[in-house]
């Protein structure tokens, strides 16, 4: 398959998947979706590829969805005329993909990540911030989950800190993929009063 929003590469047993809209700061749309779980697929049934790092063309890791539409962006009766019941999440498409990939899979987060961009990451083996990343959670909890039992814990106090947080700060880099010790909140890294 050709991609026209990503950018699919292997080197040295490793698949690097690149969000790429860089003018709309690799804002999420069903294309990018379709590619992404197409690449996601070829990755693992690639024997070459022994890991999987996703990251974004430009200043951006993803700005999460794209809203150019206007309200028209979430009108899935009207555009594909899908009711409420019928409709599958798009993010949540590819962060179950991720989320089933054989292989590992590392974020390079080195820009915003906002939305789509942020919850996608969720399911990834590691997810690494530059010092240019920022981290939002911008809708209602519903949204996005966590499906690894053994990150739960820190993708939920990460979820639960409803905050915007960068890669400059210790508890941006950290909470998403470690534990914090007992007694200690795994989403700002500091002890729990």
């Amino acid at each position: 398959m050709a991609y026209a929003e990503i950018r699919y590469e292997v080197a040295e047993r490793v698949a690097t998947v690149t969000l790429n809209r860089p003018e709309k700061l690799n804002a999420f749309t069903r294309v990018m979706r379709d590619e992404l779980i197409d690449a996601f697929a070829q990755a693992d049934a690639d024997d070459e590829v022994r890991a999987v790092i996703v990251t974004g063309a430009g200043r951006a890791f993803c700005a999460g969805a794209d809203l150019s539409a206007g309200s028209a962006t979430f009108d899935y009766a009207k555009r594909d005329g899908l009711s409420a019941q019928t409709h599958r999440d798009g993010g949540g498409q590819v962060t179950l993909r991720v989320f089933e990939m054989k292989k590992p899979v590392i974020a390079a987060v080195n820009g915003p990540a906002v939305g789509i961009g942020a919850t996608m990451q969720l399911p990834m083996d590691v997810r690494l911030a530059s010092s240019e990343a920022r981290f939002g959670f911008v809708f209602t909890p519903a949204a996005a989950s966590c499906r690894r039992p053994a990150r739960a814990g820190s993708c939920r106090a990460w979820w639960a800190s409803a905050r915007r947080s960068s890669g400059r700060s210790r508890d941006a880099c950290s909470a998403p993929t470690r534990r914090a010790p007992a007694g200690w909140c795994s989403a700002c890294s500091r002890p729990k009063n």
